[in-house]
């Protein structure tokens, strides 16, 4: 790819940075941490595979894309981190969500799952330097600091998990 067909720093990143309030990476991971730890589990129990409208993704569905794309970025992360050169591919959103197996699994499982993720993520990020977090990362026409991965992680938790407030909880009545 042509050096002049990508977006330094798209216009996307203003709403992962505005989602982020603001707060240093270190800090947004924890903070990211926090919101699952207080997830009501009970109440997302209660709700179980009901869906706000037809043909959108279950709460179960919803975590499991958390998990996905979290290990996604986390392997993007990394390829960059490492200076291993290979640009990453896209990947596809609703088939993968279509392949999962989500709706089978508990929400306390997927919970779970997501917490180990969000820790192990924690981690990589904090062995990170800061020469690594400001490296040039490339991939589709995007332009980017390493560092702003993490912030898409946390910002994608959060978008969803306004998703699952603004939408689902109202069905637990």
């Amino acid at each position: 790819m042509e050096e002049s067909e990508t977006k330094k720093n798209p216009e996307f990143l203003e709403h992962v940075y505005k989602l982020n309030e603001g707060a240093e990476l270190t800090e947004a991971l924890q903070l990211s941490l926090e919101a699952i730890n207080n997830i009501d589990i009970v109440q997302l129990n209660r709700i179980g595979l009901k869906t706000y409208e037809k043909d959108k993704w279950t709460i179960h569905k919803i975590l499991q894309h958390l998990i996905d794309w979290e290990r996604i970025w986390c392997f993007r992360a990394i390829i960059f981190a490492r200076g291993e050169g290979t640009i990453p591919e896209a990947h596809d959103q609703e088939i993968m969500g279509k392949n999962s197996n989500a709706d089978e699994l508990s929400i306390e499982q997927l919970v779970n799952e997501l917490r180990i993720a969000r820790q192990s993520t924690i981690m990589m990020f904090e062995s990170f330097n800061q020469k690594i977090l400001e490296t040039n990362c490339i991939f589709f026409e995007y332009e980017m600091p390493l560092s702003a991965i993490g912030f898409s992680i946390t910002a994608h938790q959060i978008h969803h998990f306004n998703i699952i407030k603004e939408r689902y909880i109202p069905l637990d009545r």
